[in-house]
């Protein structure tokens, strides 16, 4: 099983100065923080994309390459590539470059996103939310499977006899995984693909998805994969400290986060009370200690089968120290709990 950390960049409010905190700081200190990842041997990690101004981050692939000339060991994957307003194409060479720079290390989620802010952005229309992501990911898989393409869609330009390069170091191949929120028809289209899940639970209690997980599994049995192949990851809020006052007040940097989401979603103010049911076994939050988070985790491998667990770690932008430290008790303790 593997364990690995995702973040999104998140930026704090200043309520003196009426700004979000500089970005390129916390690029700076993004980049630290993966290095660390790598030192204490966790196996992934997976940077988000948005295009808000509470999030530093809108190109995944140039923090994975920055990431990728540090790091020795470490997975580098988007997550997730907002694949349905994103150039399969495109997507394809800056990941296959991201993986010649780490020696084979890139991978790919790719997802719709539950963030629209892309699809205006870049010129396409909410009307063709599904079809646009259904095409796109034809698109993608052909590019990854063939370095020759021939291709028509309805939404894009076709492709004929056209090649993609420079081409990935397994053969040309990337791992692609197919990131979902809880959609039956997603999970589906993962299944009948045969390619990896990942499940981003992130509120309510995590056996909910039980069944959603067991219809994949069941999906892509019928479906005639080889078994043996299967990967089934869940991506959640994380985050690690042994002292409890450190834990109490990541609850501030967490509500900080879901009031500013929730202010455009009709969500109600986060309280304490929410925050301290995630947190409980039976909650969403893989946020305690170590022990506690190791625990938790290990309790979603025994629920689900799971292959991969991504704690996703910078919610309310908490302070550089603070992020170092979690990720060391993650990497130092939890880890090898886990395993």
């Amino acid at each position: 099983m593997e364990l690995g950390i995702g973040m999104f960049g998140d930026l704090a409010f200043d309520q003196n100065t009426g700004k979000f905190r500089d970005a390129g700081v916390k690029i700076k200190e993004i980049l630290e923080q993966i290095q660390l990842m790598d030192k204490v041997g966790l196996d992934v990690f997976a940077m988000g994309e948005h295009h808000r101004p509470d999030y530093a981050v809108s190109s995944p692939e140039i923090i994975l390459a920055a990431a990728a000339s540090t790091t020795k060991h470490i997975k580098l994957a988007s997550g997730v590539t907002v694949l349905s307003s994103s150039e399969p194409v495109k997507v394809y060479e800056d990941f296959s470059t991201v993986d010649l720079i780490s020696d084979g290390r890139a991978e790919i989620f790719v997802g719709r996103g539950s963030f629209i802010e892309s699809f205006p952005l870049y010129g396409y229309s909410l009307n063709d939310y599904e079809q646009l992501f259904e095409e796109k990911l034809d698109l993608l898989l052909k590019i990854n499977n063939e370095e020759n393409v021939s291709w028509s869609g309805k939404l894009r330009a076709p492709m004929e006899n056209q090649t993609v390069y420079p081409r990935a170091k397994n053969n040309g191949k990337l791992p692609i995984w197919i990131a979902v929120g809880g959609t039956p028809q997603s999970v589906l289209r993962a299944a009948k693909l045969g390619l990896p899940l990942i499940v981003a639970i992130i509120g309510g209690m995590p056996v909910q998805f039980k069944s959603l997980i067991d219809f994949y599994k069941q999906e892509y049995e019928k479906a005639g994969h080889d078994l043996s192949q299967m990967q089934i990851a869940i991506h959640s809020h994380t985050f690690v400290s042994d002292d409890k006052e450190v834990i109490d007040g990541y609850f501030y940097n967490y509500k900080s986060q879901m009031d500013r989401i929730g202010a455009s979603r009709g969500w109600a103010p986060y309280t304490k009370m929410q925050y301290d049911d995630g947190k409980s076994k039976d909650g969403a939050l893989f946020i305690g200690s170590s022990d506690e988070v190791a625990d938790k985790i290990a309790y979603m491998k025994e629920i689900f089968g799971i292959t991969r667990f991504i704690g996703h770690m910078d919610v309310g932008d908490p302070s550089h120290e603070i992020m170092m430290k979690s990720i060391e008790l993650f990497g130092d303790k939890v880890l090898p709990q886990v395993k």
